[in-house]
């Protein structure tokens, strides 16, 4: 905990048999209070590490569910476990553990309610082996997105996220995409919403074994970004009203 704070790791994941243990051990348990692992019909060994490294809460899905819908298990399955702050990481070890304390102290303290983890500030990503046209792609949506959603956040595409509980109550995640555009309506949702966002510079690899989508689903995921965004200018100036934006009470 951190000022009395349940600190509880959410890990999304699928076929991550390989970068799950390494990721799991650099965890900070002096501060985290607990560990979810939610296994998306994985075709590997993820359940069996999972079980195997001590984690006590693995949730399967028999059926994919895709990468949004595991995540809406994530974080339904920490607000039933009591948490007070939800840090999503993502488990194939493209993100370090160790900005854990730095993400919850900001919460925990009440210094902001969101906080990511952005592989842009520091030049993280292209020193982590990013693909220049996924850095080209990932500037070029950022830089439409701040435009339309009338924010300044220098990416929005990271897979590293620390929530306070009061933004996961209040948004309605639910309503919104089980492909991968979950991650940008989501932070369109926290804007809308009101909460102020945090980033913190996060350093990132890229490897083999690590998680990656393809030029392909890239695409698809760059035009439901685009959508989303262009979603929430319509929204924010009332001339249109959307589903995903309808606040819980």
């Amino acid at each position: 905990m951190l000022n009395n704070k349940k600190i509880i790791v959410v890990l999304p994941a699928y076929n991550a048999g390989k970068t799950l243990e390494d990721t799991y051990r650099e965890i900070p348990f002096e501060i985290v209070d607990d560990v979810i692992v939610v296994d998306d019909a994985s075709v590997d060994d993820t359940v069996e590490v999972a079980r195997k490294i001590g984690i006590r809460n693995v949730v399967v899905h028999e059926k994919n569910t895709g990468y949004g819908g595991n995540q809406k298990t994530c974080y339904d399955t920490a607000l039933k476990l009591g948490a007070d702050i939800v840090i999503m990481l993502h488990p194939d070890y493209q993100y370090t553990p160790k900005l854990i304390p730095a993400m919850a102290n900001i919460i925990a303290y009440d210094l902001y309610p969101v906080v990511l983890g952005s592989r842009i500030l520091g030049k993280g990503a292209l020193k982590g082996g990013m693909p220049l046209y996924k850095y080209f792609f990932n500037r070029f949506l950022t830089f439409t997105q701040n435009i339309l959603i009338n924010e300044k956040i220098s990416e929005y595409h990271t897979g590293y996220r620390a929530f306070s509980s009061v933004v996961l109550k209040k948004i309605n995640y639910h309503a919104n995409s089980n492909d991968f555009v979950f991650d940008n309506q989501m932070l369109s949702q926290v804007v809308y919403a009101g909460f102020s966002i945090a980033e913190v510079t996060c350093p990132t690899k890229y490897f083999s074994e690590g998680s990656s989508i393809n030029f392909k689903r890239s695409t698809i995921y760059g035009l439901g970004v685009l959508k989303t965004s262009f979603c929430h200018f319509l929204q924010r100036t009332g001339i249109a009203k959307f589903e995903i934006y309808k606040m819980n009470s």
